[in-house]
């Protein structure tokens, strides 16, 4: 379904003159939140979203790499203590769930599932 050019016109007009965001626009005007972000992406708008602020860890992240290349089993908790006197100064609940999305993954193995038929 299309809206209508009056509508683009009016939701542009929203979010250049008046500053509204792309939520406030849509409940506005009873517009679904995607068909705003749509019709401002072919404005030539960027995407709307969050904007990533630098993390504390950031600095730290090339130590930690390292030092999980070269001891992949090493505990979060023990990792924390290196970086802490190093001048880290996170929480360690935060830190142990980065360290988790940063963890190297171990290859999967492909393997031939066993099939029996019943009674075998």
């Amino acid at each position: 379904m299309t809206i209508g050019v009056e509508l683009e016109a009016q939701i542009l007009r929203y979010y250049h003159v008046e500053k509204w965001r792309a939520g406030t626009i849509a409940r506005q005007l009873h517009v679904h939140r995607d068909t705003v972000q749509r019709v401002l992406a072919q404005a030539g708008l960027p995407r709307i979203g969050s904007v990533q602020r630098p993390s504390q860890i950031d600095a730290y992240l090339p130590f930690i790499h390292e030092t999980l290349k070269k001891f992949p089993s090493l505990t979060a908790s023990r990792l924390y203590a290196m970086v802490t006197e190093r001048g880290y100064r996170g929480s360690q609940h935060h830190f142990r769930h980065m360290i988790a999305l940063h963890r190297p993954r171990p290859q999967p193995e492909a393997y031939l599932r066993l099939r029996t038929l019943p009674g075998e």
